[in-house]
């Protein structure tokens, strides 16, 4: 059985990402697509602040780490000490691959670590297979 649309935030201060992972995720039909421009708009999106007042709650969240304002890390730390957001999985999805930041990634309890693919085949294979994942693989809880 399929599960419902399910909601995901992508939090990147990259517009060109953004995008990509819109498109790439639009050819499955199964997600509800949200975006951030930082960790600060993320934040006000997941407690309803202001213009995102009515926003959903979503079912996984997929964040960069280096972005203005309040970098993924941060956003990372504050979703896991939140006692209603800490149970939405959190993806980081970053071009970092220094050890120091898989490392402080997990231990902050991120659920996965993706390195962004460098080409566009492997950025749209990557966002296909995790939301092939999260959609029909595991279960989140609606």
């Amino acid at each position: 059985m399929m599960n419902p649309l399910m909601r995901m935030l992508f939090v990147d201060d990259n517009p060109g990402d953004r995008d990509l992972a819109r498109e790439a995720l639009e050819q499955s039909g199964g997600v509800q697509f949200y975006t951030a421009c930082d960790g600060e708009e993320a934040m006000a999106f997941l407690r309803r602040c202001g213009a995102f007042e009515n926003a959903p709650s979503p079912h996984v969240i997929m964040l960069d780490l280096n972005m203005p304002r309040k970098g993924g890390l941060d956003v990372l730390r504050e979703i896991k000490a939140d006692d209603v957001l800490r149970i939405i999985p959190v993806i980081i999805f970053s071009s970092s691959t220094a050890a120091g930041d898989l490392h402080q990634a997990y231990h902050a309890s991120a659920n996965a670590y993706v390195v962004k693919p460098s080409t566009l085949d492997g950025f749209m294979s990557a966002m296909q297979q995790i939301e092939h994942f999260w959609q029909k693989v595991a279960t989140v809880i609606q």
